[in-house]
């Protein structure tokens, strides 16, 4: 029997420093390769990712060209936009790799909303940054001119930053797990879903983590394993220092340990670490797995491959 699996792709795994769609396709071609691996290896997949840097450039055009006549979209609605704009990208390249691989299967991309509470502390305190990094001059105009916030972002230049809430339901986990129990590949939950409210399903602004959002969702189609991408091969402590430790396996009760004592980073891999937890809490006796996008191929075969994450 074929086991789900579950991998969060970071939005700056999308988009590197050209944001034109040709390279960002491009991109995501290279992406494809590795994520096929996991289908080689006998896995039912479903993907999600983040669009941080893309929904943050599009809220740029919006509000470039915002007039009466034509008046800028909101943040939920510019979420949906750029996962419609993934997705569509995403999945063509995934059948396209999928073909040469002489795998028979199909790739769908399911617009998600995702459901928040409105009342959650994250509306009063922005900390998700999105779009471009900027100079702290840049950052400070712009605040000026728009009344956004910028924060400083792990050293790397500042960036506008909106509410975070935690996601409390997955509206189409049901038709998700349809899919895929139907051997089809999705992709879902993009840029961490559309924030909704109320049994209304009603857009609030705000980017929900995508990290979070990917627990939720992995939980609620009781997948198998959780694989969280981001840019290094393992979770470290100490990181960069002369005593710096790659962590190969690690339980709930030491990355706590590890977390109270600051070793990862607000904004970077704290949220990882943090939605790792989640999943090993909520499902006991599976894993979750913190690596780079090229171990994908690796995980299964070798133990030593990546951080894993249990009970």
């Amino acid at each position: 029997m074929e086991k789900k699996v579950v991998v969060a792709l970071g939005g700056n795994a999308i988009l590197s420093d050209d944001a034109s769609a040709q390279a960002q396709q491009e991109a995501l071609i290279q992406t494809s390769k590795h994520l096929v691996n996991l289908v080689k290896s006998g896995y039912k997949l479903i993907i999600s990712h983040g669009n941080g840097p893309q929904v943050g450039n599009l809220l740029l055009q919006q509000q470039a060209a915002n007039s009466e006549k034509n008046p800028a979209m909101p943040l939920d609605t510019c979420v949906a936009m750029t996962q419609g704009s993934i997705g569509y990208w995403l999945a063509n390249a995934m059948e396209a790799e999928l073909k040469a691989a002489g795998i028979s299967k199909d790739v769908v991309t399911v617009l998600t909303q995702v459901v928040v509470d409105e009342k959650d502390d994250a509306f009063v305190n922005p900390t998700k940054p999105i779009g471009p990094f900027l100079s702290e001059e840049e950052a400070k105009a712009e605040m000026a001119a728009t009344g956004a916030t910028f924060k400083e972002d792990s050293g790397r230049g500042w960036r506008k930053v909106v509410a975070s809430p935690k996601p409390i339901d997955i509206h189409e986990s049901k038709a998700i797990n349809t899919l895929v129990d139907n051997d089809i590949i999705t992709i879902s939950c993009g840029g961490g879903g559309i924030p909704v409210v109320g049994t209304e399903l009603r857009g609030v602004e705000a980017v929900i983590d995508k990290d979070f959002a990917s627990e939720k969702l992995a939980h609620l189609v009781d997948a198998d394993k959780f694989i969280i991408l981001t840019g290094v091969d393992n979770v470290y402590i100490n990181f960069g220092k002369e005593n710096e430790q790659k962590l190969t396996h690690v339980t709930v009760a030491e990355l706590e340990q590890y977390k109270a004592e600051g070793h990862f980073a607000p904004g970077s891999m704290l949220p990882k670490i943090e939605a790792a937890v989640q999943f090993a809490e909520n499902n006991p006796g599976k894993e979750a797995i913190i690596t780079s996008l090229e171990c994908l191929g690796k995980i299964g075969e070798d133990a030593s491959v990546g951080t894993t994450v249990t009970l």
